[in-house]
Order: C-alpha cells, then structure tokens, then sequence
C-alpha cells in the first residue's frame, strides 16, 4: 500500500510534465487528441521556439541571474549563519529571531517597496534590478546555514582558535568546507527559485534582451488563439535545466536536507 500510493503520488507529479512533452510534439489540430504519443512528431515545433522570441538569449539571461543570486546567497547566508551560531554577541538570540520572523512576510508586501528602490536607483528594465534584491541573503538560508553550523563539533573551532586562526579563517577554511551538503542544498533551491521566478521579471523587465525564460513564455500567448505546442515545446525546453541540474545534483542535496534537520526528522 506504501508503494501504491508514492506511485499515485509521483504520478500526479509527473503528469503535467508528460503532458507538456507529448503536447510539444503535436500539431495544432492534434493538442486536445488524448493519445499520448502523437502518429507524427513535430520535432520542428523546438526549433521554431527559438524562431518565434530569442528563447536562447532568455535562457542565457536566466542563467546569468540565477548563477550571481545562487553566489551571493551561498556566500552571505553561510558567513550569516557562521555568526548566529559561533559568534557570541550582545542580542544575538533576538536578532536572529527578528531576522527569522520576516519569512512570515508575503512577497506581495515587499513587491512595492523593492519596486521604488529600483526605480530610485535607475535600474528599472536592467540586470541589476534581477541581480541586487537577492543576493545578500535570504533569512531561509541563514536560518539553514545556522543549523547546520551548529552540528559541526566545537572541536574544529577550538583547534582553529589554538593554531591561531581569526574568525574569517575559521570561517572560510575550517568550518564552510564542511557544510557542503547545506550549501548543495541552498544552492540548488535558489537556482530553482529564481529560475522559476515569473512576478518580479513581469515588473521590472521590458525589453526581450534582459528578459527570463519565464517571461518568454508569456510572451509566446496570443491575445485570442495561443500555439499550444509551441508553447509546450519551450515549456519543455525551459524545464531540461532544472531536470539536469537536480539529476547531477541529486544524493547530495537529499543528503544535505536530511543532515541540515530539513528532513523532518
């Protein structure tokens, strides 16, 4: 019975995306037909994705801001996480409390807010207004960073402060190469989360040559009629990255959630 119902569940995953395949090799007149596998596939429709909107240039503009928020977030949370759970100072307990209660804010609050910081630095429709807002952190990767510094043994920092070590050094040369299943774990969810981000490049972005993925598949709808396969195509094309990189990525993010208390456990 276990099995029976993670099948029902991977299925229910997995069928919008084995939808999306098979509907990307269809035609037009074939989309709504229920067989799963069209008689002649439409391989054509993939490249006429990248004819229709520079989906190459999208998914490289994509890459980039995932790869500087992904940086920034892995280097920021893990020096922040280093200092809420090795430091000792005056009101710790409290500001990590403080810094941890802004999870409770929806996104929506601060949609306006971050809207009119762009607009006052000028970096409305650039990559700095893709780049800037993430990349010092994030109180879900301190908060993950945090606990899992507080596994490692106090051991390896007492050897450091002996061998005469500062706390950067501690930080940087001790203690960080061993939270690399943590840092696996952040990385890959804000890869994934920036990639998939659709509100903020809607705001900000305008011109097809700083715009996302995300935003290339809006604007593959017509305003009346929309081509469902090819829509499905670059829906699936747009997908093949994340596959990719969860398949590479795969034991030592599970590795990382279990170790990092994540897990449930």
């Amino acid at each position: 019975m276990t099995y029976l119902a993670l099948i029902l569940v991977a299925w229910c995953a997995l069928t919008p995306i084995l939808w999306s395949v098979s509907a990307s090799l269809k035609s037009e007149g074939e989309v709504l037909d229920a067989a799963p596998v069209p008689a002649h596939p439409q391989w054509s429709n993939y490249r006429e994705a990248f004819d229709v909107i520079p989906l190459g240039r999208m998914l490289l503009n994509t890459v980039v801001y995932a790869a500087c928020v992904t940086a920034g977030q892995v280097f920021f949370c893990s020096l922040a996480g280093y200092a809420f759970a090795r430091l000792r100072f005056p009101g710790r307990e409290a500001l990590f409390l403080g810094y941890l209660a802004t999870l409770m804010v929806p996104l929506t609050v601060t949609v306006i807010p971050q809207f009119l910081l762009m607009r006052a630095f000028g970096w409305m429709d650039t990559p700095w207004s893709m780049i800037v807002p993430g990349l010092f952190g994030s109180a879900f990767g301190t908060y993950l960073m945090r606990q899992f510094f507080r596994t490692l043994p106090m051991e390896l920092e007492e050897a450091a402060i002996l061998d005469g070590c500062t706390p950067w050094q501690t930080y940087w040369r001790v203690l960080l190469p061993h939270t690399r299943p943590a840092i696996m774990v952040l990385a890959v969810l804000t890869w994934i989360t920036v990639w998939n981000d659709f509100l903020w490049p809607l705001i900000m972005i305008q011109r097809n040559d700083y715009a996302t993925a995300t935003l290339g598949l809006v604007r593959l709808q017509g305003q009346y009629t929309t081509n469902w396969p090819l829509l499905m195509a670059a829906a699936t094309i747009i997908l093949l990255p994340l596959l990719l990189i969860y398949a590479v990525a795969q034991r030592a993010f599970i590795r990382g959630i279990a170790l990092s208390g994540l897990g449930g456990r």
